[in-house]
């Protein structure tokens, strides 16, 4: 006999998943990934995909179980433990975008460079160091690349990023009390357009809307869910955006 789509749609999701508190290049918040069954302690270095490319991690929450209720959201897993060689190149690289990060910010002081230094980090498969920055105007790196790539060898890759990225990366705590969304949970991050909160009568020059970054919160994309009726009615125990003159309003306090 043939399975129903109910039961289809019940063995289609494990029981449990077995998830592992892992911080990216050992810097932001704590991202829970699948801990793909490894053995696992605080401390231990793995390899992960990040952007495509393979980088490492560092354990923070050694892996536990915890039942899989839909609709949870897809999260990566790590790939797996380094082996002996990987994990000597882990620690090299390790201190090698500590001594990179000092060594730039001194020598874009020297050249009048105006950056703001987010992270640096080495390549797991070839010679390059990427220095992650803000910067409020253009800037000419010539002169700043040249000196680091004497002093390191191999490519140097200068990577601008926004407000939003910059969070993203470094993680915080907001005005809620929560660890940052775009940090902690949000995959995808769509931030809510002003012309967006407009239309939801929100008062975007409210300072109380501004998140660390200086931009809109991004929790305020769960307003206009539920204004567009994208909330399922479950959610609304864990989610419930409410208009800023409402006296339940978590969004603008009293």
């Amino acid at each position: 006999m043939e399975p129903t789509l109910a039961e289809e749609f019940t063995h289609a999701y494990p029981e449990s998943v077995r998830l592992v508190g892992v911080k990216v290049r050992n810097r932001g918040e704590v991202k829970k990934m699948d801990s793909a069954g490894a053995p696992l302690r605080t401390g231990n270095p793995v390899l992960i995909e990040v952007e495509g490319e393979i980088t490492y991690g560092i354990v923070y929450t050694e892996p536990y179980s915890t039942p899989f209720i839909p609709p949870m959201r897809a999260m990566k897993s790590i790939l797996r433990k380094p082996n002996a060689e990987e994990a000597a190149l882990i620690a090299r690289l390790e201190r090698l975008s500590q001594e990179a990060a000092t060594y730039c910010r001194t020598k874009a002081r020297e050249l009048g460079i105006l950056l703001k230094l987010v992270e640096v980090y080495g390549a797991m498969d070839r010679r390059q160091l990427t220095f992650v920055y803000t910067a409020d105007d253009r800037i000419d790196f010539r002169g700043l690349v040249r000196d680091l790539a004497r002093r390191f060898g191999g490519r140097i890759e200068m990577r601008q990023v926004g407000v939003r990225e910059e969070a993203r990366r470094l993680g915080g705590i907001d005005t809620c009390g929560l660890v940052l969304c775009c940090a902690s949970f949000l995959t995808d991050v769509k931030p809510i357009s002003a012309k967006q909160a407009k239309r939801l009568d929100l008062p975007i020059d409210d300072p109380r809307l501004l998140g660390v970054c200086g931009r809109l919160k991004c929790c305020l994309i769960f307003e206009m869910m539920d204004a567009q009726g994208k909330i399922a009615p479950q959610a609304q125990e864990l989610i419930t955006p409410a208009k800023p003159n409402s006296p339940s309003s978590s969004i603008l306090p009293a």
